[in-house]
């Protein structure tokens, strides 16, 4: 025990000097180190005879506690002053510029969704919606699409099982189907959101934005689709009055179906719609064919409608003279910095916008 004494007197009266960092842990090293005294001493343990050994054992932990409790105080003391005399010193320097930072924009393809949904949404349609990954009825059967239709081959359309009952929907038409099994008519919807077919090019891409439009009813007719889609487009590329036309279809799920087409002219290498001797193709339409109707178990006898289909990113295009449709993908910020739109410049009507 004298031994052990010794060790700690000798090392506490060290310890109670005034020393600097490095110091300290040199006496750490000393005692606890490889080759330490405290080190050795545990080496001892086996040589001592067992009537004294745990004793001796006991004696040494409780010395090297004790000194180990005492530099590890002074090492927090001396650190935490350290630490105080860099706080005193330094100083915040509120002469320093702002950090920069980049300035959102609204995305072209964001900007026409909410513009459309703000035109339908004067003239009594809600907005619905539905998922991406939808089932083939609601995609295809229920839309009356025949079984040997070339949409459903695997060139048009991304299934994502073998037996072809999970796909990307290829339209928002199944929004349609969802909204007539679940409520029961009139209906006045539209339903915005993306869309998925296996293309690529300058005028199409494997994900695309559409909205789909239906009004079901009592003596709903084609004057009615007519009035609608004119007053849309009017509206849309903000025109007085609009040229257009009614061309003869099909589609599966109209009967009647027609394409639309809207006059334009080229001007000053801008295209002017509503002016001119040119056509130009931007959606869609027909009256619900009865079949569609049975399937979501309305009454075609009673009731009837139309429905159209309008490709956003195309008619974001025409309006914002955008030449192709990749751009909308490619996640350039210079792009979206020429094309998008400044949330706090947009007004809630999103009307007569300009960038």
């Amino acid at each position: 025990m004298s031994d052990l004494k010794k060790i700690k007197d000798k090392f506490l009266l060290k310890l109670k000097n005034q020393l600097n960092l490095s110091e300290i842990n040199q006496i750490k090293s000393d005692l606890f180190g490889k080759n330490g005294i405290v080190t050795l001493q545990f080496k001892k343990i086996r040589s001592i005879p067992e009537t004294e050994r745990k004793k001796f054992a006991s004696d040494l932990n409780i010395i090297k506690d004790q000194l180990q409790d005492l530099i590890n105080l002074k090492i927090n003391k001396i650190e935490n002053t350290e630490i105080n005399k860099k706080l005193k010193k330094e100083k915040i320097d509120i002469t320093l510029p702002e950090r920069p930072f980049t300035k959102g924009k609204i995305h072209p393809v964001s900007q026409t969704i909410d513009e459309i949904s703000s035109i339908f949404s004067e003239i009594g349609f809600s907005v619905e919606e539905g998922p991406d990954v939808e089932n083939e009825y609601n995609n295809f059967t229920a839309l009356n699409t025949p079984d040997n239709h070339p949409a459903r081959d695997m060139h048009d359309t991304f299934y994502l099982d073998e037996k072809k009952e999970k796909l990307l929907r290829t339209h928002t038409s199944p929004v349609q189907i969802r909204t007539m099994l679940k409520d029961k008519p009139p209906f006045k919807i539209i339903a915005p959101g993306r869309t998925y077919r296996s293309d690529s090019d300058q005028t199409h891409s494997p994900m695309f934005h559409q909205v789909e439009g239906l009004h079901i009813d009592k003596d709903i007719n084609m004057g009615h689709l007519k009035g609608c889609l004119n007053y849309f487009i009017k509206e849309f590329f903000e025109v007085d009055s609009i040229k257009m036309r009614f061309r003869p279809s099909h589609f599966p799920f109209t009967e009647p179906s027609a394409e639309v087409d809207i006059g334009y002219k080229i001007k000053d290498g801008k295209i002017i719609i509503g002016e001119g001797d040119k056509w130009l193709e931007i959606l869609g339409c027909g009256m619900v064919h009865p079949n569609v109707l049975k399937n979501v178990k309305v009454d075609p006898s009673k009731f009837q409608g139309y429905a159209f289909g309008i490709g956003i990113d195309r008619l974001a295009m025409l309006k914002y003279g955008i030449n192709d449709l990749r751009s909308f993908f490619d996640c350039d910020y210079r792009w979206l910095n020429h094309f998008g739109f400044d949330p706090l410049d947009v007004p809630t009507n999103y009307r007569g916008l300009s960038r």
